[in-house]
């Protein structure tokens, strides 16, 4: 899994996901994709399929290659930056959390925040907020202005480890996603559909990337690869748990931006099915993936979501399972090779 270790570790906050997009063009040319890129930095791949010409469909893969972080707002007088977020960070996480200033160069920092040593008990009562914390590069002001500027993106810094059956680091949302898109992508040899396999940008300020490229595409199959609650830890009842980590990939029936089309949904149910993959079915109440997008594209397109379960979502301690992860792989994949008539008209 050394390409998923490269992927999760690589800076690319939203609208600056210039390294993780080097690195995907090179895996997609490398699978003999014909690989583009758009204004909004969409790294699209295409393959003609092996159906005739004239009654092909279009089936568009997506997994984002962005990530939630934060970009530099200011620089005291002290040389401490402090930074609005791209995407959503739960504050409480943030705490003495390294990460790197992607300034003139690459500055590892921590986040800091007053000492607790020395706030009142009505300090202590409150909830940390963004505005409280700052940035310590442990370089005096001169230098922090010589090489730092209000724009600069930030990303947390963490390295991929194991954790029993387990992988955890930061940004699995989504760049499991995009591995998983990629190893599919590797299996299939014949696919009858034209197949666009695409590595999307910001979509965890909006689904941007989706909604730019799908207009360019007209898919009629969008397929999202991402990330779903696994939240089967203590305190959570069964019905929270939304997917179980070791459980297999997740077929979303829906989340908080669409509906999955319901022959599709069924599609995929039976496909895992018959390969004997093993697989969950995910209803996740909020959230979104890039198949609100590519949904709503000119006359609508059949979309679903694939999802590898993931605990501790938008942390650096993000946890999936070795085990859902080639499940995922293996479905779309397994879906890839046979789509069957594609004809998803309800």
């Amino acid at each position: 899994m050394e390409l998923l270790k490269q992927l999760v570790e690589m800076s690319g906050v939203s609208g600056r996901e210039d390294r993780v997009r080097k690195l995907v063009r090179e895996e997609l040319e490398a699978l003999n994709f014909e690989v583009t890129s758009d204004t909004l930095g969409n790294v699209i791949g295409f393959r003609k399929g092996t159906g005739a010409d004239g009654t092909r469909k279009k089936i568009m893969v997506a997994g984002h290659i962005d990530e939630i972080g934060f970009y530099v707002s200011y620089i005291d007088d002290k040389g401490f930056p402090r930074f609005n977020p791209a995407g959503g960070f739960d504050p409480r996480t943030l705490i003495a959390q390294r990460v790197i200033v992607q300034g003139k160069k690459d500055l590892l920092g921590v986040i800091g925040s007053k000492p607790v040593h020395i706030l009142t008990e009505e300090e202590k009562k409150r909830t940390l907020q963004l505005k409280d914390y700052f940035i310590d590069l442990g370089l005096p002001k001169e230098k922090v202005d010589e090489l730092v500027q209000v724009g600069d993106p930030i990303t947390m810094e963490r390295q991929m480890g194991e954790l029993g059956d387990c992988l955890t680091c930061k940004t699995f949302d989504d760049r499991v996603g995009v591995y998983c898109m990629i190893e599919a992508a590797r299996l299939v040899k014949d696919c009858e559909a034209d197949l666009y396999v695409v590595g999307t940008t910001q979509e965890e300020v909006g689904l941007r990337g989706a909604f730019a490229s799908s207009s360019g595409i007209v898919p009629d199959v969008g397929i999202a690869l991402d990330v779903t609650l696994a939240n089967d830890l203590p305190g959570a009842s069964g019905q929270d748990y939304i997917s179980v980590l070791g459980d297999g990939s997740a077929i979303s029936l829906m989340n908080g931006a669409v509906i999955s089309n319901p022959k599709l949904f069924n599609r995929m149910c039976n496909l895992a099915e018959e390969k004997e993959i093993k697989y969950q079915k995910d209803a996740m109440p909020k959230g979104g993936t890039d198949a609100g997008a590519m949904q709503k594209v000119m006359g609508g397109a059949a979309v679903i979501t694939l999802s590898v379960p993931c605990r501790y979502v938008h942390s650096t301690v993000e946890t999936v399972h070795k085990d859902d992860v080639q499940a995922t792989i293996d479905l779309l994949a397994a879906y890839l090779s046979d789509p069957g008539d594609m004809d998803y008209r309800l």
